[in-house]
């Protein structure tokens, strides 16, 4: 007979709702998690080690900087999205004339304003987003300096993303200087925003469509009365909005913003399966400990399930793009994004992979995210790691069509099942049953 506890079920339904307000800090900040208390271990925490070790130096123009900076973590110029909403820390520097330059890979994010900051956001496997700023070397400096930021917590750590260190693109309505319209609304964009309702505050180049989105326009406000209409200009540069010179690119490509938000999303996601998984295997290692039972990371409780099955579902349901917005036509693929994007994809013996595009009525052309691959997934608790194996197995396998991802055609689901059969050792390698996840 099953044992519960009611002290174990309150728990897991704080976990699957909502921290209590009330709290001083939020459940990151604690045990087992302890966010800001941990040293991390990334992309940025490498780049200080060889800038102290004069490995790596940084000299000359802010744009040359930059370039360096950029491929020392890895991240393509060819990635540049501008936003033009003063929407950051450092929105006194932002404006229509002069916006924030964005450029991301799999596991870093890079920030920059002309004459500002550089603000530069790495995946840590273990505690998910960890943000940073570094200060460029000027006449009387020779070396950047790096710090951890908690500043940027007070966004980034609950209030647009559900109580974790989170990342996410606003759409918004701005107005001749960039400020936001907020008593219009604000969006936070993921996979599932409508096309239409996308990009309010950015530039958007890499689109000849008929469909309308909110790039590339200003707001107004007539009383309390919202005037805007959406851009029909489909720039394949923005000289006429700007001085580009000033970038290192004169675009602000469309795919690469449909990219990052899918991303940012599909990482969020992570980030919470983690952490929940992770306080709920501490809360029973307590209550085992107290019962004087072994301690196990298997669940022992059907409330400890419960969390487990709730992280699984979402987990999946991102990945599997389950709810996805359908896209418009004339979606421009800029070659060199591409390029930066897909080299050595890893590749069934058919020739498919997860990063291949399509962009007709939807992004990729298999529906199952390649961040699959990427190093916070691996870094995952393997026992909630090897349950998100076994639901996408029994997703892949499913052809009832009343399915939670009947969505996705038969040919599809094979293909996407090839690729990580071939491509993903320890998928393959998973042996746990389809009937352990239902639990």
């Amino acid at each position: 007979m099953r044992r519960l506890y009611p002290s174990i079920l309150i728990y897991a339904s704080t976990l699957q709702t909502s921290i209590v307000y009330a709290q001083s800090e939020p459940d990151y900040e604690r045990a087992p998690i302890y966010y800001s208390a941990t040293a991390p271990n990334n992309a940025v925490t490498r780049l200080q080690s060889l800038l102290t070790r004069g490995e790596i130096k940084l000299a000359g123009s802010e744009l040359e900087m930059l370039r360096t900076l950029l491929n020392e973590l890895g991240v393509s110029p060819a990635s540049q999205m501008l936003v033009f909403s003063r929407t950051s820390f450092q929105r006194t520097r932002i404006h229509p004339d002069q916006p924030r330059a964005l450029y991301f890979s799999n596991s870093v994010y890079v920030g920059w304003v002309p004459g500002g900051l550089v603000e530069v956001t790495a995946i840590d496997p273990q505690l998910g987003p960890v943000f940073y700023t570094l200060t460029l070397p000027g006449p009387q400096q020779t070396s950047p300096k790096i710090e951890r930021e908690s500043d940027c917590l007070r966004c980034h750590g609950g209030v647009f993303v559900r109580e974790i260190p989170g990342l996410f693109v606003r759409s918004v309505f701005p107005d001749a200087a960039g400020d936001p319209l907020l008593r219009h609304g604000t969006q936070i964009v993921d996979d599932e925003t409508p096309f239409a309702e996308r990009w309010g505050g950015w530039y958007v180049t890499g689109y000849d469509g008929t469909a309308s989105h909110r790039g590339n326009a200003l707001a107004s406000e007539q009383g309390e009365i919202l005037r805007f209409k959406p851009s029909a200009a489909r720039p394949k540069e923005l000289s006429a909005f700007f001085d580009t010179t000033r970038y290192l690119r004169p675009t602000s490509d469309m795919l690469a913003l449909l990219i990052c938000e899918h991303q940012m999303s599909v990482q969020n996601s992570l980030t919470h399966a983690a952490f929940a998984v992770r306080r709920i295997i501490d809360y029973q290692h307590g209550l085992q400990t107290a019962f004087h039972e072994p301690q196990t990371d298997t669940p022992a409780f059907d409330s400890v399930r419960s969390v487990f099955s709730g992280a699984v579902q979402d987990v999946v349901d991102h990945l599997l793009f389950r709810q996805a917005a359908p896209l418009p036509a004339g979606i421009i693929a800029d070659p060199a994004f591409v390029a930066s994007f897909a080299p050595n994809a890893p590749r069934s013996r058919a020739g498919h992979a997860l990063r291949d595009l399509q962009l007709t009525d939807r992004l990729f052309a298999q529906r199952c995210s390649y961040l699959i691959y990427s190093e916070v997934f691996r870094a995952l608790p393997p026992g909630l790691k090897s349950r998100i194996y076994a639901r996408l197995k029994t997703a892949l396998g499913s052809r009832d069509p009343s399915d939670r991802y009947a969505y996705l055609q038969t040919d599809e689901k094979e293909r996407i099942l090839s690729i990580l059969e071939e491509t993903l050792p320890d998928f393959s390698d998973s042996k746990i049953s389809s009937t352990l996840v239902a639990r």
